[in-house]
C-alpha cells in the first residue's frame, strides 16, 4: 500500500530530509496509483486509485465526490481506440434486464447483452451512431417492424419473439436501427413460404391432382396422379419448407397422407396415421411442425395429430374443445395456429388456439358468422384470415385474426361466394383462396395482400373442383 495526502505542511517538520521523506512518499504514492484495500484518506478530483480489494483501477470523478471504474488491474494493457487487437478472451458485462416497451433505450443499458422481459410490443429502439448490442428476448416479445427505428430482418412485417431468440441491434450513419434476429427455432424469421400447393378434391368424382403456385400467386396447371385420389382432407406446411396432405374420403374414411418436398413433389402415400377421418382441418404451427384436428368419422370428433419436423404423425389426441367438422385452421404469431368455426349438429362461430407446443385450448365462441365449409391461411408474417364459407348459402365473408390470435368481425364481399375451398400463404407474406363450390364446382382465387386486403377473383386456374387442401412450402 502506497497512499498519500500530497500535502507538504508546517507539521511535516520542513527540514531537508523530513522534505525529502514526505516528497519520496508522495512520489511512491504516485507511481503507485495510490494503490491499497481501501481509498485514500485525502481524495482529489481526476486522482487515481489502485483498488487491491476489488482489483479494479478506478479514478475520481471531477465532482470529487464518487470514483469511477476504468479497468481491471490484471487486464495487461488498455485497448487503443482504433485498430485494437485482442488475443484474448473478452468478457462483457450482461448487464440489468430491460422491459419491454413501445421504446427501448439501449443508451442507457448497463451491458452488452441484456434480457428483454415482458410482452410490451416494441416499435422503436434507441442506440447511437455505431452502437452494437445482443439483446436475448426473455419470452414472448412483440416487435413491430419500423423502417427507421426498428427495422428488424421479416420482410418488413411484424415478429413475436420466443424465449431464447437473440438480436443482434446496429444504427447505421443514416439513423436507421437495424436489428438482426437469430430464432431459437433455427428457421428463418418473419417470412412465411414462397411458394403454395392446392392437392386433391372433387369433381364428379374424387381426383388425384395438384396445382403448384408461384410466389407471385399464379397458379399452374393441373399435375395428376399424385397419391390415392380423395377429397375432405386437410393439409399444412411442416419443416420449415415442405407440406404434407392428410386423412380424407374416397370410398371411406382413409388415414393417409402425402408427403411434398420443398421443390413441390409429391410422394405417394403414407397410411395408417392416426384415426381415419374427414372434414377435417389442419395448420402449421411451432415454426417447423404441424397439427391435423377435428373432423368426422361416423360422428364429429375432437382430436388432434401432431406432425413433427420431420413429417411424422403422432397417434390421436383425443378431448381438445368442441368435436365438430367442416372448420378450417390456419397459422398464426409466428409459430401458433388457430382452429375455427365448422359444424356440430348446426354452424358455429367458435375457435381454439393452438401453443408453440402443439397444446389446443378451450373453445372461445363468438367470433364472427358462424359457418362451415370455410377455409384459413396465414398472411402478414404472423396473422391470419378466415374467408368465405356456408351458412344458409354460400357467403363471401373473411374475418382476420390478429398476432396475438383475437379474431375481427365480418368483412362482406370479397370476391364470389363460395364453400369447400382451400387456402394457403405463398410469397413469405400473403395467402391465397383458391376452387371451390357455388352451385357448380368452380375454378377461381382470389389473392390476399400481406395486409389481409383480398383480391377480386382470377378464373380459369385448373380443373374446379372442392373439398381440395393446400398449403405453403418452399
Amino acid at each position: 500500500m502506497s497512499q498519500n495526502d500530497f500535502d507538504l505542511t508546517t507539521a511535516d517538520a520542513n527540514t531537508g530530509p523530513t522534505v525529502r521523506a514526505g516528497m519520496n512518499a508522495m512520489a511512491q504514492a504516485l507511481a503507485t496509483c495510490s494503490s491499497g484495500a481501501t481509498e485514500p484518506s485525502t481524495m482529489y478530483a481526476y486522482q487515481f486509485w489502485a483498488d487491491t480489494t476489488s482489483g479494479y483501477m478506478k479514478q475520481r470523478n471531477a465532482a470529487n465526490n464518487a470514483w469511477l471504474t476504468r479497468w481491471l488491474l490484471s487486464a495487461g494493457q488498455l485497448a487503443a481506440l482504433s485498430g485494437a487487437t485482442f488475443t484474448g478472451l473478452v468478457n462483457l458485462a450482461a448487464g440489468a434486464d430491460i422491459a419491454s416497451a413501445a421504446t427501448i433505450d439501449l443508451t442507457a443499458a448497463t451491458g452488452n447483452s441484456p434480457r428483454i422481459t415482458g410482452t410490451t410490443p416494441t416499435s422503436a429502439v434507441t442506440m447511437n451512431t455505431g452502437q452494437q448490442m445482443i439483446v436475448v428476448a426473455d419470452g414472448a416479445w412483440p416487435l413491430v417492424y419500423n423502417a427507421t427505428t426498428n427495422k428488424i430482418n421479416t420482410g418488413g412485417f411484424n415478429y413475436t419473439c420466443n424465449a431464447g431468440d437473440v438480436i443482434l441491434y446496429h444504427k447505421d450513419l443514416s439513423g436507421v436501427v437495424h436489428g438482426l434476429i437469430n430464432s431459437v427455432s433455427g428457421y428463418a424469421v418473419g417470412y412465411g413460404t414462397d411458394k403454395a400447393i392446392f392437392g386433391y378434391g372433387y369433381t364428379a368424382a374424387a381426383v388425384s391432382m395438384t396445382n403448384l403456385v408461384s410466389n407471385t400467386g399464379v397458379v399452374a396447371t393441373d399435375t395428376t396422379g399424385v397419391g390415392t385420389a380423395r377429397y375432405t382432407l386437410a393439409a399444412a406446411g411442416y419443416g420449415g419448407d415442405k407440406a404434407i396432405f392428410g386423412y380424407g374420403y374416397t370410398a371411406a374414411d382413409v388415414s393417409m397422407t402425402n408427403l411434398v418436398s420443398n421443390t413441390g413433389v409429391v410422394a405417394t402415400d403414407t397410411t395408417g396415421v392416426g384415426t381415419a377421418r374427414r372434414y377435417l382441418a389442419a395448420a402449421g404451427y411451432g415454426t417447423d411442425k404441424a397439427i391435423f384436428g377435428y373432423g368426422y368419422t361416423t360422428a364429429v370428433v375432437s382430436m388432434t395429430n401432431l406432425v413433427s419436423s420431420t413429417g411424422v404423425v403422432a397417434a390421436d389426441t383425443t378431448g381438445v374443445g368442441t368435436a365438430r367438422d367442416a372448420l378450417a385452421a390456419a397459422g398464426y404469431g409466428g409459430d401458433k395456429a388457430i382452429f375455427g368455426y365448422g359444424f356440430t349438429t348446426a354452424a358455429v362461430s367458435m375457435t381454439n388456439l393452438v401453443s408453440n407446443t402443439g397444446v389446443v385450448a378451450t373453445d372461445t365462441t363468438g367470433v364472427g358468422t358462424a359457418r362451415l365449409a370455410l377455409a384459413a391461411a396465414g398472411y402478414g408474417g404472423d396473422k391470419a384470415i378466415f374467408g368465405y364459407g356456408y351458412t344458409a348459402a354460400a357467403v363471401s365473408m373473411t374475418n382476420l385474426v390478429s398476432n396475438t390470435g383475437v379474431v375481427a368481425t365480418d368483412t362482406t364481399g370479397v370476391g364470389t361466394a363460395r364453400y369447400y375451398l382451400a387456402a394457403a400463404g405463398y410469397g413469405g407474406d400473403k395467402a391465397i383462396f383458391g376452387y371451390g363450390k357455388t352451385d357448380v364446382d368452380v375454378s377461381m382465387t382470389n389473392l390476399v395482400s400481406n395486409t389481409g386486403v383480398v383480391a377480386a377473383d382470377t378464373t380459369g386456374v385448373g380443373t374446379a373442383r372442392y373439398a381440395l387442401a393446400a398449403a405453403g412450402y418452399a
